[in-house]
């Protein structure tokens, strides 16, 4: 199998630490998040004709559900993760699925892509991992790579699974996004995971505003 391209990262990728370290030890049944099929408010989105089959990027891609399922779909997909082992698995799950997803192991923080590159950007538990000092060049990157009036679909740990830092209320996620983004729409779901545990998350429709 051919290896996808390792980009630049000031990220940490270790067989033994880390996101890479989880997909080393643990089968995909252990992971909470990998469920085997597409989440269902990107299916709902694309069913819906809210974006149609463009330019699309996939950002903490995990193991290749949901790039596969866009790609299934007719977009043109680049889905980027942390882990070589999920980015292994991705691709797996891409050939079995006779689909072409360019994939490339990197960091989220300093996206390797240019200016206005895509027209859909979706985020499943990849902002919610962001450092707190990173959530401002995390935001901008997004914004930057999305031609203009571009869709961001991203999904985050809602406050209800507890406090924790990276657990967001519904206000916080406007004011941290209000400046780039247009809020077109901020569900709060419940998800039963892979694990039988159900947690809470917000999901949040976005268009690129002119800065």
């Amino acid at each position: 199998m051919i290896t996808p391209p390792r980009v630049k990262t000031s990220m940490s990728s270790s067989h033994e630490r880390g996101w890479d370290g989880i997909y080393h030890r643990f089968p995909l049944r252990r992971l909470p998040w990998e469920l085997g099929r597409p989440r269902e408010v990107l299916v709902d989105l694309v069913e819906s004709g809210r974006v149609r089959p463009s330019e699309a990027l996939d950002l903490c891609c995990g193991a290749g559900s949901n790039p596969v399922y866009l790609a299934e779909e007719g977009f043109d997909v680049t889905a980027l993760d942390i882990s070589d082992r999920a980015v292994e698995l991705a691709m797996e799950k891409a050939h079995q699925s006779r689909v072409r997803v360019n994939f490339l192991i990197g960091d989220f923080v300093n996206l390797p892509f240019k200016d206005e590159e895509y027209d859909f950007v979706f985020d499943f538990g990849c902002f919610h991992h962001v450092e707190t000092g990173n959530r401002g060049a995390f935001i901008e990157g997004v914004h930057r790579i999305l031609e203009p009036s571009g869709t961001y679909l991203m999904v985050c740990f809602s406050e209800k699974n507890g406090r924790a830092w990276n657990h967001f209320r519904r206000e916080q996620i406007v004011e941290l996004f209000g400046d780039h983004f247009e809020i077109e729409q901020i569900n709060h779901v419940s998800s039963l995971e892979s694990d039988e545990i159900t947690r809470y998350f917000y999901e949040v429709l976005m268009k690129k505003l002119r800065v």
